[in-house]
This record gives C-alpha cells, structure tokens and sequence, in this order.
C-alpha cells in the first residue's frame, strides 16, 4: 500500500516529547499530522479529514474537551473517532471525556502495545461502518433501479419502505429489526429487472403468459439478491419471495397462506399495494386515501392479514406524513371505483 492511501492520524499534544513518541509507536503503519494546540488541530482536520484523532485533554488555550465537542459540531468532522490520550485518570475524567463525544480513553503514562491495539480497532470499526454504509447504498440503489424500468420515479420504494418500517414498529418489532425492514424492503422488486419491458410496461391487461411470466419477478429476485445465512440480506430474499403471497393462499409463488407467510412479507404486500394503489402507474390513475383504505379493509383475511390492515389504518397520520415528504409531481387523484 503506497503512503497516501494509509490511514491518516492527526495527533495533538502540547509536549513535543509526546508527540515524538506516538510518532515511534504509528509511524510504521499510518500517516501522521501533529498539532500542539487546539486551534491547530480543528485547522489540520479542515485541510484533509483524518480518519481517527489522538487528542491531548491538558492544553493550553482550548481544551481537549473543547477541541472535541468543536469536532462534533462540524457536519463533516463529526463522525471522526476521538481517543484522548491524557494524564487524567479519574473515572469523572473519562466520563467528562465520552460525554465530549470520544471512543476511548488512554491514559498516560502510554504503553506502545495499547495504542497501537486501540487505534487499530477503532479503524477496523470505522471501516466495518463505512463497509455496511457501502452496502446499504447498493442495495437501494437495486431496488430504485427495478423501479425506474417498471417507468416509476424510484419514489414508491422510498415511500413503502417507510411504511413497512412504520407497520413493523406497530406490529412489535423493535427499532433495529424495523430498521433492517425499512433497508431490506426496497428490493422487494428487484426481480422486475429480469421481465421484458414488452410486459413490464404494458399499459394494458396482461394475457395468461404474460402474466406467468411477470409472477417469475419474485423467483429472480430471490436469485439475485442470493441466499445468506441471516442479517438484512436475507430479510430482503424472504421478502422478495414473500410479498405477492396472500392471507388466504391464493398468492404466489408458494401459495403460502396465514402466518406461514413471513411477517416481513406480509407487512410489505400492505405497504406495496397502498402506494400503489394511491400512486400513478402507466395502466391506472391514482386512487384516493379513502378508496386505498377501502380495498385494504375488503381484502382482509383475503390477500391481507387483517391485524396488519387495522395497524397500518391506526397509522394514517403518519402515512400522510410520510406521502407528503415523498410526493410525485401527479395530478390530483380522480375517484376510481375499487376491484374487489
């Protein structure tokens, strides 16, 4: 690895012979910068964004606590571990110091062994963040991609992403588990990729093979997202598998039936067909908030588990809320009478 793509540390300490020896204990393996007072210090970090800061507590003018609560208060700096490394000791010192906004604490005099071991970890969560931060990104931006060949906006996965995370935390997931739904639930289409556009974007009915070939979206959707042993990846295969199944069984592709169908399934066929219902697609104008309303309500303990429906109804408040943030530029909407 060439210099310039190593870790940058930006060290800062009033004592030269401080500074020296970090420089001993990190050179090898990092890029470093060294500042002796604060003012210095948030000036190199605006220069080039170090990926993690040494930062002394004891300095003359700004303190290290000051240094890093000036840190955190900068949208682009704020997300830059901190590690005091001071002379302070007191437990009051330490909790004064994650209270500033630090990830740890060294304290002096420093043992070469813990620094190295400390800076180490710190970078190796930084990068398993930016990582899972990478991977989010791909995988919405599959879903979007799925959603502009079937000639939408990229807005409705948005929208019933926030839905189905909404509805999750009704039904008693927890914050972490509706934030993988809310994640995992745009590639619930991503399998339209693989329909030929002469179906996909048919602005008519579909024939009996047209539409055997359209149900087969939710197959290759499994197929690309593949299998894996658990975590966001996996929720996002059962839900792409899971979320044309119906409460009756007379879905697809398994005609799974009740809560054989998986909750993450059966929380984004609500959200999915609400926003689509009330959005405008090439075959249909959008529906009103009432006859949507009206369709989800028929249809329970039918295509819809029926607590799921009356949860996401409680909701509507929010819904709105949510419609409004991610509005199409659509006309009104024309009354339509609803299809059982």
């Amino acid at each position: 690895m060439t210099n310039r793509h190593l870790p940058l540390i930006l060290a800062v300490d009033d004592e030269a012979s401080n500074l020296q020896l970090l420089r001993q204990i990190l050179q090898d393996h990092y890029r470093l910068r060294f500042a002796k007072d604060g003012t210095r210090a948030l000036e190199l970090a605006r220069e080039e964004c170090p990926n993690l800061i040494l930062l002394d507590v004891m300095m003359p003018g700004m303190s290290g606590y000051e240094v890093c609560a000036a840190l955190k208060a900068d949208p682009a700096l704020a997300s830059v571990p901190v590690i005091f490394v001071t002379a302070l000791n007191d437990t009051d010192d330490e909790l004064e110091g994650f209270e500033a906004g630090a990830v740890d604490y060294i304290t002096k005099p420093i043992s070469p062994p813990i620094v190295r071991a400390r800076v180490r970890n710190h970078l190796s969560l930084v990068r398993m963040e930016a990582l899972r931060a990478s991977r989010l990104e791909i995988v919405q931006r599959l879903g979007l991609a799925a959603e502009y060949k079937d000639n939408e906006t990229g807005l409705h996965v948005i929208r019933m992403s926030h839905f189905a995370r909404l509805l999750g935390l009704a039904a008693g997931m927890t914050e972490t588990e509706a934030d993988d739904l809310l994640h995992a639930a745009p590639m619930h289409d991503v399998g339209k990729i693989g329909i030929p556009d002469r179906i996909l974007q048919k602005p008519g009915p579909l024939d009996p093979e047209e539409w055997k070939i359209m149900q087969s979206h939710v197959l290759i959707g499994a197929e690309i997202i593949g299998e894996h042993d658990g975590g966001m990846l996996a929720l996002a295969r059962n839900i792409a598998l899971s979320h044309h199944e119906k409460w009756d069984g007379s879905g697809y592709p398994y005609g799974l039936a009740g809560e054989s169908i998986p909750l993450e399934g059966r929380i984004c066929a609500v959200a999915d067909v609400f926003d689509a219902l009330t959005s405008v697609r090439p075959y249909k104008k959008a529906w009103t908030e009432e006859e949507a309303i009206k369709l989800l309500v028929d249809q329970k303990g039918k295509h819809f588990d029926p607590t799921l429906v009356d949860l996401f109804i409680a909701q509507m408040p929010a819904i709105r809320a949510i419609r409004q943030r991610w509005a199409e530029q659509e006309p009104e909407p024309v009354p339509h009478k609803a299809a059982a």
